[in-house]
């Protein structure tokens, strides 16, 4: 069971765009996640009118991927980034739960 899920709000903890919140749209592997609106890179485009949609030249802006290790996920009650652990229920369900806390994650 991942920690980290894709629709996670997040803040990021260390890096240029330290303290800023975003939404995970994408996981790669299980290093590496993509964020929202975080690690913007400007990318030089070349154009394509044959692609599905038709791609246009010149400078985007481009979200890269972050490490996994500089998130943390967001606790709405503390305002703060939290560590997040698994807790196995009594039924033998598991189901993730701030460390601090240890009130369940809710998606």
């Amino acid at each position: 069971m991942n920690k980290i899920r894709k629709g996670d709000e997040v803040i990021v903890i260390t890096g240029k765009d330290k303290g800023r919140r975003g939404t995970v749209l994408q996981l790669f592997g299980d290093d590496r996640v993509l964020v929202e609106g975080i690690n913007v890179a400007k990318k030089h485009q070349k154009g394509n009118p044959n692609a599905m949609p038709p791609l246009e030249a010149g400078i985007v802006d481009k979200e890269m991927p972050l490490d996994i290790s500089n998130v943390l996920v967001f606790n709405p009650k503390t305002k703060k980034g939290d560590r997040v652990g698994i807790r196995v229920s009594a039924d033998g369900s598991k189901e993730r739960i701030f460390r601090s806390s240890g009130d369940t994650v809710d998606i």
